[in-house]
């Protein structure tokens, strides 16, 4: 993989809303977590409709060893690009974590550990790599089509079935506000990629520009 895996240790906890995808089903679900009566947590689930876009910063992307262990989830994360360290319990599995921002649901966190959803970040990674020079400054906005189904063949259950996420880079804005914890501000301007037209010569320059 490009993403290389290649980590340095750090250990943090998870505070953020939660943008979870499940590789069974191929759904993407918005997570909250509201005050209860009786002084705990009730946690609600929202399921999101393809297509949709969100901003994904993948130019601060943690990398390492996450346990989805239910009760313990656990992270140990660095940067891209550092050394792997020494994986903490059997439990974990490498993985990467990274916040997201939708336009209904806000500043969000996005992990996973299945390979298959890893190759497909993986092909992001590399899509936001060979265009960031072209971007300075500016992040991703990716755009989610559907899922696409992998099979896997197995010794002990046969054929094995999983989601993938359909998606790419429909284009680049500055990094949302909340993402270095200011307040919101307005909506940022995607730049959507277009295949080149030929510009009548009587008319002016078109601004291609649209809101995310």
């Amino acid at each position: 993989m490009a993403l290389g895996l290649q980590l340095e240790e750090k250990k943090s906890g998870n505070f953020l809303p939660v943008l979870k995808f499940d590789a069974k089903s191929g759904d993407f679900v918005a997570v909250n977590r509201e005050p209860a009566s009786d002084g705990g947590w009730e946690k609600e689930e929202i399921e999101l409709k393809t297509p949709f876009k969100f901003v994904m910063d993948l130019n601060a992307m943690e990398i390492g060893w996450i346990s989805f262990k239910p009760g313990a989830v656990d992270f140990t994360m660095t940067q891209i690009g550092s050394k792997l360290p020494a994986r903490p319990t059997d439990d974990h599995k490498q993985g990467v974590r990274m916040k997201v921002y939708l336009k209904e649901h806000g500043l969000r966190e996005f992990a996973h550990t299945s390979k298959n959803v890893l190759r497909a970040i993986d092909a992001l990674h590399t899509e936001f790599v060979n265009n960031a020079d072209k971007n300075p400054g500016k992040l991703p906005i990716v755009e989610v089509s559907g899922t696409e189904t992998v099979k896997m063949q197995t010794k002990e259950q046969g054929e094995l079935r999983f989601k993938v996420p359909k998606w790419s880079i429909s284009g680049w804005t500055a990094p949302p506000a909340v993402f270095s914890g200011a307040a919101p501000e307005a909506p940022a301007k995607e730049v959507v990629k277009e295949p080149p037209k030929a510009m009548p010569k009587a008319k002016s320059v078109i601004d291609d520009d649209e809101e995310f």
